[in-house]
């Protein structure tokens, strides 16, 4: 079969795609600023995140120590990992 050469439905202009996104947090609060990072995710999480499951629903983001943590965030543990698999609401 030919590829199909229509595009992500989720991707943005610029070809990135959004994995999740807490709506019920732009409904509820007026965001004032924006702050693009980067996160530390171990292989199970990011297995996880491909198969599209993530929860934002709690999550919240606490600077310490000129870092950002991510708190309350949850990857479930994919589910072909083995005793290895990662902790699904660590802080991250």
């Amino acid at each position: 079969m030919a590829k199909s050469n229509k595009k992500d439905k989720n991707a943005d202009a610029d070809g990135t795609v959004n994995i999740c996104r807490n709506r019920r947090a732009l409904h509820d609060y007026d965001i004032l600023d924006r702050i693009e990072c980067g996160i530390v995710l171990v292989g199970t999480e990011v297995k996880s995140l491909r198969d599209g499951h993530a929860n934002l629903e709690d999550a919240y983001g606490r600077i310490d120590d000129s870092e950002v943590w991510l708190i309350g965030a949850e990857i479930p543990e994919y589910a072909f990992g083995n005793r290895l698999n990662h902790k699904p609401k660590r802080t991250r």
